[in-house]
C-alpha cells in the first residue's frame, strides 16, 4: 500500500472511531510506528487529524464522545490494571463518590461483595454494579441523564454534590494535561464533576495514558486537583514527573 492510500485508510479510520493509536495502526497496515508517526504528521500538517499522545483525532473534533461500548473497548487492558490499582485507595467503612466513566466502571465492577462502603454515584452503569452489595450503602445522585454516558446531570445533580463530602472522589476524564487541564465534551457533566471534585477531600484520578494531552471543549479543573493519577506505563516517565512537580502524585501501573 502506497503512503497516500494509507493514510487515507487512516483518516476514515479516525472518523469512524473518533481516534487512531500508532500501535494498532503499524500493526493493521504492518509498518513500523515510525511510518504510522510519518502519516500522522503529514494528515496533521493537512489540517485533516490533530495528533494526540498515542496516536491522532479527527480535526475539528475535540468535542467527539464516543458511546460507552466503544469507549470501554479502548485501552481495555490499561483500564483494568488502573482499576485494580484503584482498589488500594477505598477507604475502610468510608465513603466514596464514584464518576461515570468506563475505568471508574470497572472499578466499582472490582470491589469486593463483602466491602463496606458508603458509595455515591451519579452513573447508572456503576449504581447497578453495586446495588446488590449487602456491604455497601448505595446513594444515587439524580438528575436528568445523558443517553451517551447514562450519567445525571443538571440542577439535581448539581444540588446532590453540594450537600456531600466524602473522603475519596474516584474522578474521570476524557483528557488531561498540565496546560489544558481536566475536559471533557459535554458542559454539563463537566459542571457535575465539577462538583462532585469539590464534595471530596482526596481526589483520585483515573485515566489512561491515551487521555495524556487530549483536550476537549468542556474545562472542569485542573490536573493539579486531582491528589493522585493512577494510569499506566503507556504515559512516559518525563510527563508523569512534570505532573508531579505540579503536585499530583503519578502511579503507573
Amino acid at each position: 500500500m502506497y503512503a497516500p492510500e494509507r493514510q487515507q485508510e487512516i483518516l476514515r479510520l479516525a472518523r469512524e472511531s473518533g481516534r487512531v493509536e500508532v500501535v494498532s495502526l503499524a500493526e493493521e497496515f504492518q509498518v513500523t510506528a515510525e511510518t504510522v508517526r510519518r502519516d500522522l504528521k503529514a494528515l496533521d500538517r493537512a489540517g485533516l487529524l490533530r495528533r494526540v499522545h498515542g496516536g491522532a483525532i479527527p480535526a475539528g473534533r475535540l468535542d467527539f464522545e464516543p458511546g460507552l461500548a466503544e469507549r470501554d473497548t479502548v485501552a481495555a487492558d490499561e483500564k483494568e490494571r488502573i482499576a485494580r490499582a484503584a482498589l488500594t485507595e477505598l477507604p475502610g467503612g468510608g465513603s466514596v463518590i464514584i464518576d461515570a466513566g468506563t475505568t471508574a466502571d470497572r472499578l466499582a465492577a472490582a470491589i469486593p461483595a463483602e466491602s463496606t462502603l458508603t458509595v455515591v454515584t451519579h452513573a447508572l452503569p456503576i449504581a447497578a454494579r453495586l446495588a446488590d452489595h449487602p456491604g455497601i450503602a448505595l446513594h444515587l445522585v439524580g438528575g436528568r441523564v445523558r443517553h451517551r454516558t447514562r450519567a445525571a446531570v443538571d440542577a439535581w445533580a448539581l444540588r446532590g454534590y453540594g450537600e456531600l463530602r466524602a473522603d475519596v472522589l474516584f474522578l474521570a476524564t476524557n483528557g488531561f494535561s498540565a496546560a489544558g487541564g481536566l475536559t471533557t465534551p459535554d458542559l454539563a457533566e463537566a459542571a457535575v464533576k465539577r462538583a462532585a471534585v469539590k464534595a471530596a477531600r482526596r481526589v483520585v484520578l483515573l485515566a489512561d495514558s491515551a487521555k495524556a494531552g487530549q483536550e476537549h471543549f468542556a474545562r472542569f479543573g485542573d490536573l493539579a486537583d486531582a491528589d493522585l493519577l493512577i494510569t499506566d506505563t503507556g504515559l512516559d516517565p518525563a510527563t508523569a514527573a512534570a505532573i508531579e512537580r505540579d503536585g499530583t502524585e503519578v502511579l503507573r501501573v
